[in-house]
């Protein structure tokens, strides 16, 4: 487990004129096959993501791609989507959607198996106790979440070669949280060894999942304290130049409810939404800084430029430049609060292809793949933003 500063990333072919491309994937449960529709545009573009990270549901695509060879990333992808959106129910919410017209009746669709999911789980996935928790021991797993996320081992055993992670082939890094202390981590391949139980451990969302104990500490789902790790990508000084694409789950931005229901979904939208504005001026100050004391240094004279002080700044100093291209997924008016947990396979495939559309129209704009003109520059794009 690392600490949270990013180790320096040697430069890879990117199919862009940057020397990485990084792929930021937030935590959003079933909202999650977005991401899928979003890489498979990457591919078909001919950009070759170099860092991969993650958060909960994101951590689980970002192990998929990076634990698999590239020809065979979107079938495995599609082979853990295809699993999860498969129900149980005997298609009872499939044939309940495909009867539904119009946002209300789609509304009832969707609750109905979000409904079924709660009851009776996910494959592949989590499945319900066979008792409350409140009946269990206390201090176990079963008293303190409502569901077994057993299966989850077996299927990112499944779906990822760890070997192919921990061979660095991809920069790879997911987040979590550590419930005695709260703080924020991150696993990474570049300084640990990458097992099930790290991706696990950054899904744990409480009270329905069970923390997960990695190297003797218990871990909760990182989005319970950042849902990006964009701030860890950012503070990677590597010097080399990036294209970052940030695929959100949960737009920041949004209407005043106008009933109950509409609140808590606005309020899950504000918790877990990514703050990557504030993450992305808050980086663009710093390369100004940084611009700026590069300039002055060189209008030093010989003994101030090799004082301590100028080497301490200088050392943190990143002439790298920056792309920073934003595509957030925005809800259709019938998905609720339940949008994070409603694995219907219909749904999953509207979610697929609204990533894959997204991405492709942000991709088709040339100034999401042109460096910036001058060192230290940071280019922000957001095509998918509401007019």
């Amino acid at each position: 487990m690392t600490e949270p500063t990013a180790a320096p990333e040697p430069p890879r072919p990117t199919g862009t004129p940057f020397e990485a491309v990084a792929l930021l994937l937030q935590g959003g449960g079933a909202l999650g096959a977005y991401q899928a529709g979003v890489y498979e545009a990457l591919v078909e573009a001919g950009i070759r993501p170099t860092w991969l990270a993650g958060i909960s549901i994101g951590s689980i695509n970002a192990a998929i791609i990076a634990g698999n060879p590239a020809p065979d990333c979107i079938a495995q992808l599609r082979g853990f989507w295809e699993l999860v959106s498969d129900g149980g129910d005997g298609g009872w919410a499939e044939w309940l959607g495909r009867l539904a017209s119009g946002d209300a009746a789609r509304g009832w669709t969707n609750q109905f198996a979000a409904g079924h999911v709660m009851s009776a789980g996910v494959p592949g996935f989590f499945g319900p106790r066979f008792l409350p928790p409140y009946l269990a021991l206390p201090g176990t797993p079963e008293a303190t979440s409502w569901y077994d996320t057993g299966a989850l081992k077996t299927t990112l055993e499944r779906f990822v070669d760890f070997d192919r992670i921990n061979a660095r082939k991809t920069r790879f890094s997911v987040g979590a949280v550590n419930v005695a202390t709260g703080n924020f981590a991150y696993f990474d391949n570049a300084t640990d060894t990458i097992r099930p139980d790290h991706i696990m451990a950054s899904g744990a969302l409480p009270p329905a999942f069970p923390a997960v104990e990695v190297d003797g500490e218990f871990y909760w789902d990182g989005g319970m304290v950042s849902n990006t790790p964009l701030d860890w990508v950012l503070s990677a000084q590597s010097d080399l130049d990036t294209l970052i694409v940030q695929v959100d789950l949960w737009p920041a931005r949004g209407d005043l409810p106008r009933d109950l229901a509409h609140v808590a979904t606005r309020m899950k939208e504000i918790q877990y939404s990514s703050r990557t504005r504030a993450a992305t001026d808050g980086f663009r100050r710093r390369q100004k800084l940084r611009a700026a004391f590069d300039e002055l240094r060189r209008r030093l004279p010989d003994d101030l430029a090799m004082s301590d002080e100028v080497k301490l700044l200088a050392a943190e100093s990143d002439p790298a430049r920056v792309n920073i291209a934003q595509l957030v997924y925005r809800s259709p008016t019938y998905e609720g609060q339940s949008k994070d947990y409603e694995f219907s396979r219909r749904t999953m495939e509207e979610h697929w292809a609204a990533g894959k559309r997204d991405a492709a129209l942000t991709l088709a704009h040339p100034e999401v793949t042109t460096l910036p003109a001058e060192p230290f520059g940071v280019d922000v794009f957001d095509f998918t933003a509401k007019e």
